[in-house]
């Protein structure tokens, strides 16, 4: 009987914002890689290295690499993925399912995914708009 291989992840830090991590690229709201690795617990290179191992289960409408100019963009507009600015490979994006097709590669545990998917679908949420004041002044 073959031992049951046991993966170990930390847990999400304290200070991540998933809801800064959902950006809008190409005209889809994703994920950069760092921060879907941030939101497993792993790392931006294991998240990756399980990626292009299993190549075949992430479709374009679930994933897809950015363009040096893409890159560039997303720097600018995003202070906490400043840490990609130097780095030398382009950052992979996932969608909602995408995001959801790399959680199963980091958990066996089926509760742990449900949690998984439920946080990616709410996140995924267009947000609501917020009540703006009316403009100009008013008489008392």
């Amino acid at each position: 009987m073959a031992a049951k291989k046991s993966t170990t992840t930390t847990a999400p830090t304290a200070t991540f914002d998933a809801k800064e991590a959902i950006i809008s690229v190409r005209g889809q709201r994703v994920i950069i890689d760092a921060d879907l690795a941030k939101l497993y617990g792993t790392k931006t290179k294991r998240l990756n290295e399980q990626v292009k191992r299993n190549k075949d289960r992430f479709p374009e409408d679930f994933m897809f690499q950015l363009t040096d100019e893409e890159k560039t963009e997303v720097v600018a507009n995003c202070d906490h993925l400043k840490n990609i600015k130097y780095s030398n490979s382009l950052p992979y994006s996932f969608t909602e399912h995408g995001a959801v097709m790399a959680a199963t590669g980091f958990s066996d545990n089926e509760e742990e995914l449900q949690a998984i998917r439920y946080a990616i679908q709410q996140l995924m949420l267009p947000s609501d708009p917020k009540k703006k004041r009316p403009m100009g002044f008013r008489p008392k």
